[in-house]
């Protein structure tokens, strides 16, 4: 398989190509003979460049360098943007996958987030492929119950996860597979403060940031959307891919205070917020088979 250098730089390596390009100069003889080194390489420098890039690449991924992964990412009104952006910028620096984002609306237009980002859709509901190999659903809290509701957005995702080779969600996305009914019998995890309603679906919770069971991979809230994006990877294309991945993105954690889970947070904290969130379980419950 071949690819164009504006194909290279817009994946895997993209930032690391693009900066050795910008800081290449002549060649060893010209430098050492004084000339100042050029602004741009030339073509068959370029070519050069592009041709030892891929021999490492190749070395290191081996056929975990390329696929043709169809993976669809579901945009509804009110949901939360990181749940999605995070695993996006993963799924987006996979070679040769194509990544849809997908409205639940009629048309086009940018759809917009509980904390009013909008994101761009590039398919609607009627026109995304039918045979996925990823099928990704982002949580949210009015907009998630609200999209739980919807006759024929709850239709496409459990035909199109009755087929897709992995069923996928991060923070409440799981409630809305369980509402399709996709996670039976399934280990799952979602945001702490729901977590306990999956059972509700049928579902097995799990305290978990990712829970893998099957063809079933979810995340915990928000956040977890990065551990979980990576994990994802992995399944696709392999380790040394997902850590490459790591490294591009510096993903690297170290918060700047102890807390993100009810166990290292302060009780009175995690009081208050478990208080604030009271009302969602009730109300995600509600939408759950009788």
């Amino acid at each position: 398989m071949t690819i164009d250098r504006r194909t290279l730089i817009a994946g895997l390596t993209g930032p690391a190509l693009a900066a050795s390009t910008l800081i290449a100069g002549e060649p060893a003889a010209a430098q050492q003979a004084g000339h100042p080194a050029p602004a741009n390489p030339s073509l068959d420098e370029q070519k050069d460049m592009h041709d030892r890039h891929m021999d490492a690449m190749n070395k290191v991924l081996g056929q975990g360098l390329w696929g043709q992964e169809e993976i669809a990412m579901l945009l509804y009104p009110k949901f939360t943007a990181l749940d999605l952006v995070a695993p996006h910028y993963f799924f987006a620096c996979l070679f040769g996958a194509k990544v849809h984002l997908v409205t639940t609306e009629t048309d086009l237009s940018p759809v917009p987030s509980d904390l009013g980002l909008a994101i761009q859709p590039t398919i609607t509901m009627a026109d995304a492929p039918a045979n996925l190999d990823v099928l990704f659903v982002p949580g949210g809290t009015e907009g998630t119950l609200s999209v739980m509701q919807r006759a024929d957005t709850m239709d496409w995702i459990r035909d199109r996860g009755s087929r897709a080779k992995h069923v996928t969600s991060v923070c409440t996305g799981s409630m809305i597979l369980g509402r399709a009914g996709l996670l039976k019998g399934r280990r799952a995890t979602s945001h702490w403060a729901v977590r306990p309603v999956l059972s509700d679906f049928g579902a097995i919770p799990v305290d978990a940031r990712v829970v893998h069971d099957g063809n079933v991979l979810t995340g915990a809230g928000v956040t977890a959307g990065m551990d979980f994006a990576i994990t994802l990877v992995e399944l696709l294309r392999g380790k040394p891919y997902a850590q490459a991945l790591m490294l591009q993105a510096e993903y690297a954690p170290a918060p700047p205070m102890l807390g993100g889970t009810a166990a290292t947070t302060p009780a009175d904290v995690t009081g208050m917020m478990g208080e604030m969130f009271a009302p969602l379980q009730t109300q995600f419950r509600a939408l759950a088979p009788g």
